[in-house]
């Protein structure tokens, strides 16, 4: 289940909210600029499908997100839980970064957990299946796949470098909570 929690940066135990609802969520999200959105495949789609027809699935939404906002490239990521970069693949992105255009991502299948460091708060979203989210370029964030990430997911750039992290040397993703497996909506 997808789920909101927001916390104080100084206090990474106890969320002042935590929510499910997904009208909810994207309020408080678009509270800080942050698109939260569910989309509905058009066809049937699995995690091992071709990437061109995932995409297919997904076109009205995906035609519709690159008109609104100018993206150049879309591709589809797949991630297994038995991948033998998959520890490499989790901790590249661990710690807190930005990155200098918008990182935006749906989730066809699996999940995986954002977490946004903006204005003395900490947003940690976890996403799901026909979850879209986009963090606005130079947002503070890290990202966690899992031990045993399992995702499919309709990534989208505007230039081929933009999506370099650029980490801030701080060390608040290490006193926030890791997406674990089986870790409870």
């Amino acid at each position: 289940m997808s789920r909101l929690r927001i916390f104080s940066e100084n206090d990474p135990s106890t969320p002042r909210l935590s929510t499910s609802d997904h009208a909810e969520m994207a309020v408080e999200l678009g509270r800080i600029g942050v698109a939260f959105e569910q989309w509905q495949a058009s066809a049937p789609v699995a995690p091992g499908d071709a990437p061109e027809k995932i995409m297919e699935a997904y076109r009205a939404d995906i035609d519709r997100l690159v008109a609104e906002r100018g993206f150049k490239t879309v591709d589809v990521v797949s991630i297994a839980p038995d991948n033998p970069q998959r520890e490499a693949m989790r901790t590249k992105f661990l710690d807190e970064h930005f990155h200098k255009e918008d990182e935006v991502r749906f989730f066809v299948a699996g999940s995986g957990l954002f977490t946004l460091h903006v204005d003395g708060e900490v947003y940690e979203v976890k996403c799901e299946q026909g979850d879209l989210i986009a963090v606005p370029d130079s947002t503070r964030h890290w990202f966690d796949m899992g031990p045993e990430p399992s995702f499919v997911a309709i990534r989208f750039f505007t230039e081929p470098d933009g999506w370099v992290g650029h980490f801030t040397g701080t060390d608040i993703a290490q006193r926030f909570p890791r997406f674990e497996k089986g870790q409870a909506g």
